[in-house]
Formats: structure tokens, C-alpha cells, sequence
């Protein structure tokens, strides 16, 4: 099933033109075994993430989403199968070849912020940074990000006791992209977060995106689903149908026509959602 683009605010995926593979994988499996019975998570699965998209995995509690993402991103290692990250199979990293990957290449955003509760912001952020750059860099890179995410430098100095769930996922997204990653990840990033400050996250994210971030978000809720140009849905460990809605830029519409294309990507989105039987 494919969406039909509904004016400048669903414009078509600019990566379409010449879409680029950063991830792909090749029959990945993923099976765990638990008091001597095995459960497959992941069957067999054919995936391509292309570089630029904004692309939305769904699916019913239980199909593997998590797991998928872990895998995509070298959080976890497949039980069969090859991933392609940027033409190097690292299905085969050791740990430690892994962890030195997924600091240079991925960020992750969680529903759970992970924060360092004895650290400020700017500090949580420049721990991770100054694990592959210099602190000169460094800081300039987070003193720019916080800017752009809306975290003023008083901001910054807080300890994360001391701010709202909001501005700790902005936090939180700053220290994802302080390495300049060429995939960031997110599992249900506004999953703890009210409809406010979840929409500044998701707005963020969009930003980030239209910025020509590629991003992979795992999600339940119809609204982050939204802000994607490809939804997939995953059930039972594989890819059972796909949406092109188009990428999403309401900024460059009126706020009348923003909500006709909002209106239009729901209707898309939650017909699609019931043919895969959501």
C-alpha cells in the first residue's frame, strides 16, 4: 500500500530520487531459548533501511520491533543472518569491535532516558562525545545542538533531578547525535512523556530528519508514527506490509493545510494499520 502525497506538506522522499542503502540485512534470524524451548523473534528477515528516511517499525506487542532494532543497530547479535551497516557486515564484531561501532556510527534515543543523575546535561552529553572526538569539538558540537533543541545554557548546568521529563529527552537526544551518527535509533521515545513535551520531542525529531537525519523509530502511538515518510509493520518476526506516506513538513504549510495533511496521514496510516490487522 502506498499514500498519495497531499500538497507540500507530504512532499515525496527526497532519498527517492537515488535512495541510498545505509543498513541492509540478509535472512536475519534472531532465537532465544528459554528452559530448553527456543522462540524465534526474528525470522528470516529481508530489510533495507535507506539513508535520509525516516522510517517507523510497528507491530503488535510481541512481534520483535526491539529486537530488530537492537540487531539493526549492533545492540545485539543476530543467531543467523548478515547486517550491512555502510557496506561492513558486522554481524561477526566481537563485543568490543561492536561497542567501538555503535559509538562512532549509531544514536540511540530510549523511552527510558538513561541520564547520569550526577552529571549535569552538558556533562551527560560531553562524556559520550569525548569518547571519540576532542573536547574543544566537543563542546562547540553540544553547545550548538542544545541550541537547536531549545536547552538554554542555564539549562545545561541542571542536574537531571532538576528539569522536566521534556527537556531530559531533548537531553537525551543531544547526547544521541553529539557524534554525528549516520542512523539514529529510537524505541518509544515519547512513551513516558505527556502529549506536550512528547510533541516537542516529536518535533525534534522531524527537524533532525528534514535536516536529512535517517532515523529508525520502534513505536505504538499513531502520533510519532505520524512524522514518518515509511511505516513497516513487523508480526511475528517479520515484515508483513509497507506505507510510503511521504515525508512530513508541516512548517512549510499553513496551519489550515496542515491539519487537511494531518487528517490525510491518519486516514492512510490507521487504514493501512487495519489491513495488517493492527
Amino acid at each position: 500500500m502506498t499514500s498519495t502525497p497531499a500538497g507540500p506538506a507530504n512532499a515525496p522522499n527526497p532519498a527517492a530520487v537515488a535512495r541510498r542503502a545505509v543498513i541492509s540485512t540478509d535472512r536475519l534470524t534472531k532465537t532465544f531459548s528459554h528452559a530448553g524451548v527456543q522462540q524465534h523473534v526474528l525470522r528470516n528477515l529481508d530489510l533495507t533501511i535507506y539513508a535520509g528516511d525516516f522510517t517507523v517499525i510497528m507491530g503488535p506487542s510481541g512481534a520483535g520491533k526491539s529486537t530488530l532494532l537492537y540487531a539493526l543497530s549492533g545492540m545485539d547479535t543476530p543467531t543467523l543472518g548478515t547486517i550491512t551497516f555502510d557496506g561492513e557486515d558486522i554481524s561477526g564484531y566481537s563485543p568490543d569491535k561492536l561497542a567501538v561501532f555503535r559509538r562512532r556510527r549509531c544514536g540511540f534515543v530510549f523511552q527510558q532516558i538513561h541520564l547520569l543523575d550526577a552529571l549535569s546535561l552538558l556533562d551527560n552529553v560531553m562524556a559520550v562525545g569525548l569518547l571519540t572526538g576532542r573536547r574543544g569539538d566537543v563542546r562547540r558540537r553540544a553547545a550548538d545542538l542544545f541550541e537547536r533543541v531549545g536547552l538554554d545554557e542555564a539549562t545545561r548546568r541542571k542536574f537531571p533531578a532538576m528539569i522536566s521529563g521534556g527537556e531530559a529527552q531533548r537531553a537525551a537526544v543531544v547526547r544521541a547525535m553529539i557524534n554525528d551518527p549516520a542512523v539514529l535509533f529510537a524505541d518509544e521515545p515519547t512513551g513516558q512523556l505527556n502529549s506536550e513535551f512528547g510533541q516537542r520531542v516529536l518535533d525534534l525529531l522531524s527537524m533532525l530528519h528534514d535536516d536529512g537525519q535517517t532515523v529508525v523509530m520502534v513505536t505504538h502511538d499513531l502520533r510519532s508514527a505520524l512524522r514518518g515518510n515509511r511505516i513497516l509493520y513487523l508480526r511475528d518476526g517479520a515484515i508483513h506490509g509497507e506505507l510510503d506516506l511521504g515525508v512530513y513538513r508541516p512548517e512549510r504549510v499553513t496551519a489550515a493545510q496542515e491539519r487537511h495533511v494531518r487528517h490525510v496521514r491518519h486516514d492512510q496510516l490507521t487504514g493501512f494499520l487495519a489491513e495488517m490487522g493492527w
